[in-house]
């Protein structure tokens, strides 16, 4: 079939498995391209078929040469119907590893549950024994609790007050205002059941009590605090108190792997383009002003970039790992410049729909959000006929 882009709001509904191929070898390419990281040797990833979990994977396996396992929710195709861009992504994952001769499995199944913990469990034991980087990178909008079976639904809202700010439809480059009404305790519980610490909490109780993490490992997860602009809508809302859980449960975390010299940390990213992040009203178009600002002066970087630098100058170097006042690892100190965001708040302030393609780099933003899925990926063919169906080796 002719696998085409088909997109509603900030959700494309196909993927193209050439175009994810490609962004995959991309970023492999770009790791084999610098110096090897003396990093973790066995790696599990939790949510690593996409953004910065995939990008965390690559860098494992081939900047450290480390055996992954990654864990992931992503579909195959069925009938006409492609399969996500994550089923794609960890399909040819598998195939590179695999041709440079590194050992990696891939495990399918809702990340939330006792039974995808036990299965990973298993997995571990059998291939590796055990794993000495444990990445927490999962972003849900839904959460079955494992324990209750209550359903939680997270929410991005603005807590206490009504908030109002530009927004941009990178569809069509029109700029409005959006307008957020603020969430209810309910609501801000909830998101915080569904994005907050409480499963990567879980992960690492399982995964310890079954003995499978080796001495002195390290587990890590993401999170974003960005500027004023977008606060009200990420830090100081809903999600903003989930990162906040996030942050208290990798404290605990440290506390409970001391004993083995172990330690847990909250890795602060830039914002990038993903699924996830495109569904933010406002933020769309702060990174479209940030990338404009930041490609001019030669320091933007993708997930990968991200990822590599990460490994290399903060998790595996000499000396204990450098973090803020908060214990952070601030992967965002090139974004938070002052020099930058100096630029990016003149930018936004002059932003209209008739000047923000010359203003910002809207056209990048949405370029990048079409080759999340497969798509405006240069040396693909997207006339040729293409198979939806994939599979990936290794698959458990």
């Amino acid at each position: 079939m002719i696998i085409k882009p088909k997109s509603r709001g900030f959700i494309c509904t196909t993927s193209h498995p050439a175009g994810c191929a490609k962004q995959v070898e991309s970023q492999v390419e770009y790791v084999q391209s610098q110096p090897k990281i003396e990093g973790p040797r066995n790696v599990l990833v939790i949510g690593a078929s996409t953004g910065y979990g995939l990008a965390s994977r690559i860098v494992a396996s081939f900047g450290a040469g480390a055996s992954t396992v990654g864990v992931f929710t992503s579909k195959g195709a069925e009938g006409s119907r492609t399969a996500k861009p994550g089923w794609y992504n960890s399909a040819a994952f598998e195939k590179a590893a695999a041709e440079a001769g590194l050992k990696s499995f891939s495990l399918s199944g809702d990340a939330f549950s006792d039974e995808t913990k036990a299965r990973t469990i298993d997995l571990i034991r059998t291939e590796l024994g055990s794993v000495d980087l444990v990445v927490y990178s999962v972003a849900a909008p839904r959460r079955i609790h494992p324990k209750t079976g209550e359903v939680f639904n997270s929410v991005i809202k603005p807590i206490g007050q009504t908030y109002t700010n530009k927004t941009v439809n990178f569809h069509n480059g029109i700029v409005t205002d959006a307008t957020i009404e603020p969430a209810t305790e309910e609501e801000i519980s909830q998101t915080i059941t569904v994005m907050g610490g409480e499963d990567w909490q879980m992960w690492i109780d399982e995964l310890q009590a079954a003995g499978v993490l080796a001495e002195g490992t390290t587990t890590l997860a993401y999170s974003y605090v960005g500027p004023e602009i977008t606060h009200a809508v990420y830090r100081d809302g809903t999600i903003g108190k989930a990162k906040n859980d996030l942050e208290v449960t990798a404290r605990r975390l440290t506390e409970q792997l001391s004993s083995t010299g172990g330690r847990a940390y909250v890795a602060v990213a830039k914002a990038l383009v993903t699924q996830s992040s495109s569904a933010i009203p406002v933020v769309p178009l702060y990174i479209s002003a940030l990338f404009k600002v930041m490609k001019e002066k030669g320091i933007h970087e993708g997930c990968i970039e991200q990822m590599y630098r990460m490994f290399a100058t903060r998790l595996y170097t000499d000396g204990p790992t450098p973090v803020d006042e908060k214990g952070l690892i601030r992967m965002d100190d090139w974004e938070m410049r002052a020099d930058v965001q100096a630029e990016v708040d003149k930018l936004w302030s002059e932003i209209t729909t008739e000047n923000v393609y010359e203003l910002s780099d809207l056209e990048g933003y949405r370029r990048e959000f079409f080759q999340l899925f497969g798509f405006e990926t240069d040396g693909v063919d997207y006339e040729a006929d293409t198979s939806p169906e994939v599979d990936i080796p290794n698959l458990r």
